[in-house]
């Protein structure tokens, strides 16, 4: 199987980084799916956004993103956020109560949390 190396960075802290066989992420331009070998890019993410790495140990990472670029070469990928939260780290709650009590910005966050989270909104 073909893979290819992600690292996905927010401006604080590494989120996850590892071989995988495909990456989905929200652009400004509209969702893109990367596989290995795929034509070397530039994206910018969108505010809200969700990323899905398929790692090649078949599992699949799910990270909330907010803002930041993506960068592909033909064996790599760098997702680069100004902040970022692993589906597993969101609390759910608090992404729910933002929902409903949050300004437009927080409650997009809250969207793209709970849509990492695996939550429906």
């Amino acid at each position: 199987m073909a893979e290819m190396s992600v690292e996905l960075v927010a401006v604080e802290r590494r989120l996850w980084s590892g071989q995988a066989s495909f990456v989905v992420a929200q652009t400004t331009e509209g969702e893109i799916g990367i596989m290995p070998s795929h034509e070397p890019m530039l994206g910018q993410l969108v505010e809200g956004g969700v990323v899905k790495v398929a790692t090649t140990d078949g599992e699949t990472v799910t990270a909330a993103v907010h803002g930041g670029f993506l960068s592909v070469t033909a064996e790599r990928v760098s997702i680069l956020a100004e902040t970022a939260e692993l589906g597993h780290e969101v609390d759910v709650a608090a992404a729910r109560a933002a929902l409903t009590e949050g300004d437009e910005v927080e409650r997009e966050r809250a969207t793209a949390k709970l849509r990492a989270a695996g939550q429906t909104v």
